[in-house]
């Protein structure tokens, strides 16, 4: 296999990285990624040094660059992770969503399609998605399937969700070997410091507030960063062209527990927690239904929640170095810097 991923700098893409290159069979990993704010080179380090891996800077939305690249490398498989994905920055940034998530999957279609006429060759091509393009739960309903009508509820599921049809309709109208996945949050070691757990992780070290929204009854089923990665690469091999596959890890857990659990693992009072108003468009509840993906991959998460979560406290707690020098790039940052005092967690 020769293959190429985008965004492979960021939590979930490093992650995959490694897990590819410590596969049979692969002869050539290229990252292409625009190392934005929360693409970090450093996570990639230890990589640099494997004659199979390439990384190059660039942007999944320059047509130029990316055809080039295709033409060079000419991967047998693409896996394409790049996307702006943070739910808060969407509410005030939505343009930026529409061009990555949207403009810049456009791109690597076209690219792949264009290699294959030119060439001849198919490119299997993994696109990955998260559960919030199916919108909201109640507390009683069932888990998403991959059928349940898409419900977007945000700027940043919209357009994850516009990538995925835009994905499936290559997959249809073009050909194109294609399969999506959908995972449930995702957490561990390298997740950048705006998102809940390592939020709420790094802000308990510097004794600073823990902002939770509304009532912290929120529901999210997590996901360890290493499962979801060995299901995108099952989907990736095995998955049939045109599937979507739903990966959850089936830990339900209301966002009020996981901070509590953070500063009992810390030893910290609860006293740090700080109620803040709701988010706008906050969806109550996701929950996964991954029968497809264990039935016809083979796939199922092996991480117990609690070890996975000590293990992610842990990591925080060793790699200071890693994550204080983010404070400045934050959403916390972001947001005072362009519309004054901050009204929402980071």
């Amino acid at each position: 296999m020769r293959l190429l991923v985008t965004g492979g700098c960021g939590f979930i893409g490093s992650a995959f990285l490694r897990h590819a290159l410590a596969q049979p069979g692969v002869e050539r990993v290229v990252d292409l990624d625009a190392l934005t704010y929360s693409g970090r080179r450093e996570n990639v380090a230890e990589l640099e040094a494997d004659p199979r891996f390439r990384h190059v800077q660039g942007d999944i939305t320059d047509a130029a660059l990316v055809d080039a690249l295709l033409r060079e490398e000419r991967p047998t498989a693409i896996a394409h992770f790049a996307a702006e994905s943070h739910v808060d920055r969407s509410l005030f940034a939505a343009r930026r969503f529409v061009r990555t998530n949207v403009e810049g999957t456009l791109c690597l279609l076209e690219a792949a399609r264009g290699l294959r006429d030119a060439t001849g060759a198919e490119v299997r091509f993994l696109h990955v998605s998260t559960d919030e393009v199916y919108g909201d739960l109640e507390t009683d309903d069932g888990a998403f399937r991959e059928d349940t009508p898409l419900d977007p509820r945000n700027p940043y599921s919209a357009t994850k969700a516009g990538g995925d049809l835009l994905a499936l309709a290559f997959a249809r109208t073009h050909g194109l070997p294609l399969v999506v996945t959908r995972s449930s949050n995702n957490y561990g070691p390298r997740q950048f410091p705006e998102k809940l757990i390592p939020l709420m992780i790094t802000n308990a070290l510097e004794d600073r507030p823990l902002p939770v929204y509304g009532d912290g009854r929120n529901v999210r089923d997590w996901l360890w960063v290493d499962d979801n990665c060995a299901g995108v690469w099952a989907a990736l091999v095995r998955g049939a062209p045109g599937r979507v596959y739903n990966l959850g890890g089936g830990n339900e857990r209301e966002n009020i527990a996981i901070v509590r659990g953070i500063l009992a693992l810390l030893d910290k009072p609860e006293s740090l927690i700080t109620w803040v108003k709701d988010r706008p468009g906050h969806d109550r509840r996701y929950a996964i239904d991954a029968t497809r993906a264990r039935e016809e991959l083979g796939w199922t998460p092996a991480m117990p929640f609690e070890e996975g979560l000590a293990r992610t406290v842990r990591w925080y707690v060793d790699h200071q170095a890693w994550w204080r020098p983010l404070r400045d790039a934050s959403f916390e940052a972001y947001y005072k810097a362009h519309y004054g005092k901050l009204g929402l967690p980071g």
